[in-house]
């Protein structure tokens, strides 16, 4: 009921902005007919009716951004408070029954890990949280380092499969690699044995490992992750996640990069999340020159995510 009512508001508001603007226009148009013989009053006339009417419009842009804004603010409240209160209390219920009666050995050790599991969780979303905040300043990476970025792949994979408790063939990888002119002589892996990528490693880690939870995340009925590194030419190299999940509908394909936003599809609002794990993404792809954006053939037919970075000649 909130999203329509906000959506209601959206239409209002710019209904009357246009309606206003129309006016305007019909109303300086009538005095410019009026007075076209007095130069200097049509003159300014036309100055000041611009003035109004782009006034208007701009009144009009800022309110529908400012509701638009206050949606998101109010969907990421709402998805951190659930993030943060899930795990606190199922801390709480387990520690409450250790504090109240006696616990065989074998559960005692149970209880731990899951509260383990749900420390990790509250863990992973303040910092989600904090790197949001970070990337959002729009900085250049603080260190830049040649980073071997199909090692980084396969590491980030390995802790995908571990923290969502997947097994190996639960993700599917392949490597397109081709060699680039080097002046000093390959390794005993051979020429094709890495692809360099100059940045912040923990910052490539982050956007790899997102892209990975986002697509474990979006797929409910069972998880089959395709990843694919092509590195195929001498300047980018670009990572591929392909998931056989819910999809994303092709309106919100661009949309789903930006900071909060959560799909409005009934069926993709109920996942949880924060709403910035791929904002976190765009914008570590945008410090190391990169560019991220997802292909999708609609509900219920998967998403591919593809990041783009140039390619470190070693």
């Amino acid at each position: 009921m909130r999203i329509i009512s906000r959506q209601k508001a959206i239409y209002f508001f710019l209904t009357l902005g246009v309606c206003l603007a129309a006016l305007a226009v019909a109303v300086g148009s009538g005095w410019i007919i009026l007075n076209w013989r007095e130069g200097i009053r049509v003159f300014l006339g036309i100055i000041f009716f611009g003035a109004i009417a782009a006034g208007l419009v701009l009144n009009t842009i800022f309110l529908v951004r400012e509701i638009r804004r206050n949606e998101q603010h109010d969907s990421f409240i709402n998805a951190v408070t659930h993030e943060l209160k899930t795990p606190i209390a199922s801390i709480r219920l387990y520690l409450q029954t250790l504090q109240r009666r006696e616990v065989p050995e074998a559960q005692r050790r149970q209880f731990y890990e899951l509260m383990l599991l749900d420390t990790d969780r509250l863990i992973h979303t303040v910092e989600q949280v904090l790197k949001a905040g970070e990337a959002a300043q729009k900085k250049s990476p603080s260190q830049r380092l040649p980073v071997e970025f199909n090692l980084l792949v396969r590491e980030c994979m390995e802790l995908a499969r571990t923290r969502h408790h997947l097994q190996a063939d639960n993700f599917e990888y392949r490597e397109l690699l081709s060699a680039v002119p080097s002046p000093s002589p390959p390794s005993s892996s051979g020429p094709n044995a890495e692809v360099l990528v100059l940045g912040d490693p923990e910052e490539l880690r982050t956007a790899v490992s997102n892209l990975l939870d986002n697509a474990v995340k979006y797929s409910p009925d069972g998880v089959h992750i395709a990843v694919e590194l092509e590195a195929s030419s001498e300047k980018r190299i670009v990572l591929r996640v392909r998931d056989s999940g819910v999809g994303i509908p092709e309106q919100e394909l661009k949309r789903i990069f930006k900071r909060f936003y959560r799909v409005t599809e009934r069926s993709l609002s109920q996942v949880k999340g924060t709403g910035l794990g791929l904002f976190i993404v765009r914008s570590i792809a945008r410090k190391h020159g990169g560019r991220v954006f997802a292909q999708s053939g609609g509900a219920g037919k998967g998403t591919t995510v593809i990041l783009e970075l140039p390619r470190e000649v070693a």
